[in-house]
């Protein structure tokens, strides 16, 4: 089996935190998004995992050691694509056509979940989907009675159906997805401006290729500060029963409000923590009342009441904000 993932995109909406560190890379729960993906779906298949590859854009050789190195802690091969352009689904998955072989995985990282990815490899494919109440925003599928796929739309104005491809898709041959997104890049196939992997995927249909759905039990979009915050917030209340305070952190005068996540070294003092807090490691909050917030790494956080907020590495901030979200090497008192 292989994973393939694609995560070239800018992650403008998550901006200030993406100026400096690749959304894939954002952490949630105390471990990068990219990393949780390809943990739990390792994890969660039936078969050993032999290539993770990797689709990136310029984000420069440290995340390309992490990623081989996230690999590599996994007991697969690590393989490292470039998407130098931003044109499409379809085009992303491509640019890993060296590794497009056999059984494939391909998961989007901008996606964590729960669910049993329990499935019969032997199928053509499996297309995982919720049910959401806007689904114009996302690619969708249809269903016949024997619960195979009629149809994929890519994101339709009007109402076609409500159960929305989260990002996650199973091909039992990797060499023939390879040859329908070369076929779509070969002929100027484009559906909205770019190339798509639902039209390679209606290509495949239209060939007798029999997709099936699978159903995810929550599905985390980590689009934006909020979906960020709130999938911390799954996240750790999935692993509540897993110690996640390091045996290092400082505690002086200080309450921690479980399930939380608090780094190495972290010193807390005359504070109150959590519920739903993930804290980098070498960080110091003082004087803090935090609830359902993400800070990273050597950050230092004094004299506030914070809610729904998102601090990025190396910050120092004192101030009157209840819910901030603020940015890589910032400073603010006020």
């Amino acid at each position: 089996m292989k994973i393939i993932v694609p995560m070239a995109g800018r992650g403008s909406r998550l901006r200030p935190h993406t100026l400096t560190v690749p959304k894939p890379l954002i952490p949630v729960a105390g471990k990068p998004i990219v990393q949780r993906l390809v943990e739990d779906l390792a994890n969660g298949v039936n078969e050993k995992v032999d290539e993770i590859a990797f689709i990136i854009g310029d984000f420069g050789e440290q995340v390309k050691k992490d990623l081989l190195e996230i690999a590599k802690n996994l007991g697969a091969k690590g393989s490292v694509y470039r998407q130098t352009e931003p044109l499409g689904t379809a085009h992303a998955i491509l640019c890993a056509a060296d590794s497009l072989s056999g059984n494939c995985i391909v998961a989007f990282a901008d996606t964590l979940f729960k669910a049993d990815f329990n499935f019969d490899t032997k199928e053509d494919g499996i297309i995982w989907v919720q049910k959401v109440e806007d689904p114009s925003a996302y690619g969708v599928i249809k269903t016949d009675d024997n619960n195979v796929i009629t149809e994929f739309v890519e994101k339709s104005p009007t109402f076609v159906s409500d159960m929305a491809i989260v990002g996650i898709y199973y091909f039992n041959d990797g060499d023939n997805l390879k040859k329908e997104l070369q076929y779509l890049l070969d002929n100027d196939i484009k559906d909205k401006g770019e190339f798509q992997l639902t039209s390679a995927l209606e290509n495949m249909k239209q060939k007798g290729l029999k997709f099936k759905p699978g159903v995810i039990e929550e599905w985390l979009d980590c689009g934006n500060k909020d979906a960020v915050v709130y999938s911390n917030q799954r996240v750790l209340h999935f692993n509540k029963d897993t110690p996640m305070v390091d045996p290092s952190v400082v505690l002086e005068n200080a309450v921690i409000l479980q399930p939380c996540y608090i780094g190495a070294n972290t010193i807390i003092r005359n504070s109150v923590v959590g519920p739903h807090v993930s804290i980098g490691k070498d960080s110091t909050l003082e004087n803090t009342v935090i609830s359902n917030s993400v800070i990273q790494n050597e950050s230092n956080v004094q004299n506030v009441n914070l809610s729904n907020s998102m601090i990025g590495n190396k910050v120092e901030y004192s101030g009157k904000k209840t819910e901030i979200s603020v940015g890589d090497y910032s400073k603010y008192s006020g």
